[in-house]
């Protein structure tokens, strides 16, 4: 029976059924097709993103800007992705651009902090106050650079820990670049006895540091009385070095000078105190 008569009100079922069953396959098609190009789009984004970064990486694009470059890419190209499979279900792109717009400004102020991030990681980008690789100080935090994404820069630290900073943190803070140049100064302290002959000191360090190949010839290493302490006195040396050498030669010169000194019986103070006792008569 395809029609049923009801007074006042006349419903034809099959039609209905047809009409239902068509727009349920219709959706039904949509949607699939949605979930697929959300698959797909997000698959070629990938590759695009992977694509355009061996491209900058042969021609020897700074890391920073390749790694910030395709980390907005993948953005940008999973932001058109969702899009497209969106409108695919049948939501109106005017409508969807509306609503964006609309959502925008709320969006906007609940995040200042990452768009400040944002912000701040364009100015890097820009002024480049560090690159992969190098050795800075930034936020409190001291570290390798392994990567500067659209948000954060993430650190290596020399106990192999990876920290991760907010750009906007760095840009507001201090930022030291230990190997920003090529050459570094390395300052060492040393504390002698006082009846030591100064003289026989200076010749035993100037010697220490002329043997070690790693020191630079220019500038010159400085060897000088610094202070005439409680106990010591203390002499500064100032070598410089290749900033990759900087560990190793001051590690290297402390050890080298302690055993120089053992060698010339020069001896190194060590903050002590005498004690005299006064005993008194009953």
């Amino acid at each position: 029976m395809n029609e049923i008569k009801i007074p006042g009100l006349d419903i034809d079922w099959a039609k209905l059924f047809g009409e239902l069953q068509t727009t349920g396959l219709d959706l039904g098609l949509n949607l699939l097709a949605a979930i697929v190009i959300f698959y797909v789009g997000r698959a070629v984004a990938r590759i695009l993103t992977k694509g355009v970064r061996k491209v900058m990486e042969s021609q020897s694009v700074d890391p920073i800007l390749v790694s910030f470059v395709s980390s907005l890419l993948q953005w940008g190209l999973m932001a058109f992705v969702i899009i497209a499979a969106i409108t695919k279900i049948g939501v109106e792109t005017t409508s969807l651009i509306a609503l964006i717009g609309a959502a925008g400004l709320a969006v906007g102020l609940a995040l200042q902090g990452s768009l400040s991030n944002f912000a701040a990681g364009v100015l890097i980008v820009l002024f480049r106050p560090y690159k992969v690789g190098d050795w800075v100080e930034a936020a409190g935090v001291a570290g390798s650079v392994l990567q500067v994404q659209v948000l954060t820069t993430i650190l290596q630290t020399a106990d192999n820990k990876q920290i991760i900073i907010p750009n906007g943190q760095i840009m507001s803070s201090i930022i030291t670049n230990y190997n920003a140049n090529t050459t570094r100064r390395v300052d060492l302290e040393v504390g002698v006895s006082y009846a030591d002959d100064i003289d026989k000191v200076r010749k035993a360090l100037q010697e220490v540091t002329s043997a070690d190949s790693r020191v630079l010839r220019h500038p010159e290493c400085q060897i000088a009385v610094s202070g005439l302490g409680e106990s010591s006195v203390v002499f500064v040396v100032r070598p410089w070095v290749s900033a990759g050498d900087y560990w190793d030669v001051k590690f290297g010169l402390t050890e080298a000078i302690k055993k120089r000194f053992d060698k010339e019986g020069i001896s190194i103070p060590f903050p002590q105190r005498d004690v005299h006792i006064f005993q008194q008569s009953a």
